[in-house]
């Protein structure tokens, strides 16, 4: 069963899920989930990846209980990232993350590839212009602080140039999981990302955006294949 534990990371609490391997013989996986998503999204995928390996889920700040500081950015969830892995294992992690939760990952591995020893990214293309179409805030209680949403999507919209850049300077060897045809995604954009990190395979599994929810065992099948 998973227990969560808060982290300090730099005067941010981030609340982590774990599920601890009674024998652990691979390295730890961490996994970063979406804009608006838990680590609860992860349960059934990490219970999965935890026969033989600890599996962590990060609550990113801003969702969930960890902390909501009403600032926001993808470099500021990647500095959260890079102050918490060395607190969840004692060398490189395989990094694992779904939309937002992987365009931080793209930015850990290419700023600390000393932290990530594999790196999978479901449905996550390389970020380029977009008119910009920001959501309505649903009605009741969310799960995350909504001031994500306006402080990121800018960003998601109107990329920083330098994405390109940060993506190729990647050397972790990647796995880029593709939603295919039914997702909300430009698989254009998909194959431009694994073009573009030097050491990046593709797989498609056709079930749209929610790849991990859509199809969890094929999802879990082709991430243990990868990550050995």
């Amino acid at each position: 069963m998973p227990h969560d534990q808060p982290v300090d990371v730099d005067g941010v609490r981030l609340v982590v899920r774990t599920w601890t391997a009674a024998r652990p013989a691979a390295p730890v996986a961490v996994l970063l989930p979406a804009t608006g998503e838990t680590a609860e999204d992860w349960d059934d995928v990490a219970g999965a990846l935890s026969g033989t390996r600890t599996v962590h889920a990060v609550n990113l700040r801003g969702h969930g209980r960890s902390d909501w500081p009403g600032t926001y950015s993808t470099r500021l969830f990647a500095a959260d990232v890079e102050g918490l892995l060395p607190e969840l294992a004692d060398g490189p992690v395989d990094l694992v993350g779904h939309s937002l939760g992987g365009l931080v990952a793209c930015r850990v591995a290419a700023a600390r590839p000393d932290l990530v020893r594999r790196l999978v990214l479901e449905d996550v293309g390389l970020l380029r212009p977009r008119p910009a179409a920001p959501p309505e805030r649903p009605d009741g209680p969310l799960t995350l602080d909504w001031a994500v949403v306006e402080q990121v999507r800018p960003e998601v919209d109107d990329p920083d140039p330098a994405w390109r850049e940060v993506v190729a300077r990647i050397v972790a060897p990647t796995l880029v999981v593709g939603g295919g045809p039914r997702s909300s995604l430009p698989q254009d954009q998909v194959a431009d990302l694994v073009s573009t990190v030097p050491d990046a395979r593709l797989v498609i599994l056709d079930t749209g955006h929610l790849v991990h929810a859509n199809a969890p065992a094929d999802f879990v099948a082709a991430v243990l294949d990868f990550l050995g």
